[in-house]
């Protein structure tokens, strides 16, 4: 008897926990209503030609420059489709513009919230909280300024405008409003994510600092979340949880991505051979916090029982699709081959990388739309985020589809082509020649000539 009296105290006590836990979390929960990445148009587009054409205006580079170069992009995994500034491309690269760098961006503001807003039927005067993450240029008036007064929003919207904070800083900015979420019930939020690539090209010669100018493409995306339980049927997404890491006290790991000027004063962002490295041990440090959060009990016991035989922990016990940021085709080797990951898996991220390029911030938004586009995310699925970013920083969350996801976007026209069925990238076809030795005693501006641009 007194066992049973026990065991329903017991009972009772456990279900008054989790009912109160319940009761306290209900205005923390944050849903996805909406997304939408931007796409540029066909006089962006930075195909092998184009690209050739701005190498070729470089007056600061040496033959081995040019191979340094022609074997970067070789092994880039970028394709003939991603797209650049149109100032860059119209040979405007080493005097950039501010009205170049606003214009860029507010392409992208409009372009992306204006789908949104008419998809989902909500007012820009509905919004209440708004956030903007722009790493290299900070504007005045603030950039969230710039579309509170182009929507005409509400004089009380609650507006974040985050720099610096590199290609991590979608998942930072919706922890802000995940925490904004807390203390304020059905309330609905816009974040706005990507990356200023008009005034911040690389225009010398070192070439930790030429990679950027390789792999970094315009892109970004804008979402609109909600706590508001009563528009749960409207949302594809429910955040379960996300965890920041914040490794910036290591300084291998500080250093390995910064925006610095070179010896000769030309400005550009330099990633050093040490970022998979530091992008490995966040992440490592990140996972110890997130996933006894996601995955099942059982799992974490077997492999901390087994880690010692060389087994690896199985995601796939907690997590269905993982969408890594696709930041170059090393770190998505790197961060595959450490998380036990197959072809599969990291298909989203190389064909994202494949088609749109590195598009900071906004890079993973694009995986996801390849997921959608592919129609893999079906009702109850988690979806593990992965990003990393400069600082160093790695945050990452899980989301859970809230209902089968299979609206077009961005990948719609092409998405009958991915995978493709080669990857050969067409520059060592057309420019393998500068491999050549004889090629070594040929002045630069001839050889920008024999590039046919000169």
């Amino acid at each position: 008897m007194e066992l049973l009296t026990a065991f329903m105290l017991l009972f009772t006590a456990s279900v008054s926990f989790a009912f109160a836990k319940l009761i306290f979390r209900r205005g923390e929960t944050c849903y996805m209503l909406d997304y939408e990445c931007y796409k540029g148009n066909k006089e962006m587009k930075l195909n092998t030609e184009e690209c050739a054409k701005i190498v070729s205006r470089n007056k600061n580079l040496r033959i081995e420059d040019y191979r340094f170069l022609l074997q970067t992009i070789v092994n880039s995994g970028l394709g003939e489709e991603t797209f650049g500034p149109k100032n860059i491309i119209s040979g405007e690269e080493q005097r950039p513009k501010y009205v170049d760098c606003l214009s860029e961006l507010e392409l992208i503001f409009y372009d992306t919230l204006d789908n949104i807003f008419a998809r989902s039927n909500i007012s820009p005067s509905q919004v209440d909280i708004l956030v903007v993450n722009v790493s290299l240029l900070s504007a005045v008036p603030s950039l969230t300024s710039r579309i509170i007064n182009h929507y005409n929003m509400r004089e009380d919207v609650k507006a974040f405008n985050l720099s610096g904070m590199g290609c991590s800083a979608s998942l930072i900015a919706i922890d802000l409003v995940q925490h904004l979420f807390k203390t304020q019930k059905k309330r609905l939020a816009v974040v706005v994510s990507t990356e200023s690539m008009a005034g911040n090209w690389y225009c010398g010669r070192e070439r930790s600092m030429m990679l950027s100018n390789c792999i970094f493409r315009v892109g970004g995306c804008s979402m609109l979340l909600t706590n508001d339980r009563a528009r749960k049927n409207q949302a594809i997404l429910k955040l379960n949880c996300l965890v920041r890491t914040q490794f910036g006290a290591n300084d291998d790991a500080y250093n390995c991505c910064m925006q610095v000027e070179d010896d000769d004063g030309y400005a550009g962002f330099r990633l050093t051979k040490l970022l998979t490295k530091a992008a490995a041990r966040s992440l490592s440090k990140n996972f110890q916090v997130l996933l006894p959060k996601v995955l099942p009990l059982w799992e974490i016991i077997r492999y901390a029982v087994t880690r010692k035989t060389g087994s690896k922990i199985n995601l796939k016990t907690g997590i269905e699709h993982f969408c890594i940021h696709p930041g170059g085709r090393a770190v998505i080797d790197e961060v595959g081959a450490s998380l036990g990951l197959d072809e599969y898996d990291l298909e989203p991220a190389r064909m994202t990388l494949h088609r749109f390029g590195n598009t900071s911030a906004g890079g993973l938004w694009y995986v996801l739309g390849y997921m959608e586009a592919k129609k893999r995310l079906k009702k109850g699925d988690r979806i593990l985020m992965i990003s990393l970013g400069a600082g160093f920083k790695c945050n990452n969350c899980v989301w859970e589809v809230t209902r089968d996801m299979n609206q077009p976007n961005v990948w719609e026209d092409v998405i009958e082509n991915y995978p493709p069925k080669k990857m050969k990238n067409p520059f060592l076809e057309k420019y393998g020649w500068i491999n050549d030795e004889v090629v070594g005693f040929i002045r630069p501006e001839e050889i920008a000539k024999m590039l046919g641009f000169a």
